[in-house]
């Protein structure tokens, strides 16, 4: 079940017209760019959850 939590990053970034454009802009960077940059880190943080959930306790 927890497994589905994963399908989260790709479902974000799966239909680009959504976030491809310029404003609002963060750091000098356009909404496209921190956008995707942000979903870098939310996929690294739900795979440590999901792995941690999931996990066999020995």
């Amino acid at each position: 079940m927890w497994y589905f939590l994963l399908v989260l990053p790709f479902a974000g970034l799966l239909y680009p017209p959504l976030y491809a454009r310029e404003h609002p802009e963060l750091f000098g960077f356009p909404f496209f760019y921190w956008y995707q940059f942000a979903w870098v880190f939310v996929a690294a943080l739900l795979t440590g959850f999901v792995y941690r959930a999931t996990r066999r306790r020995e």
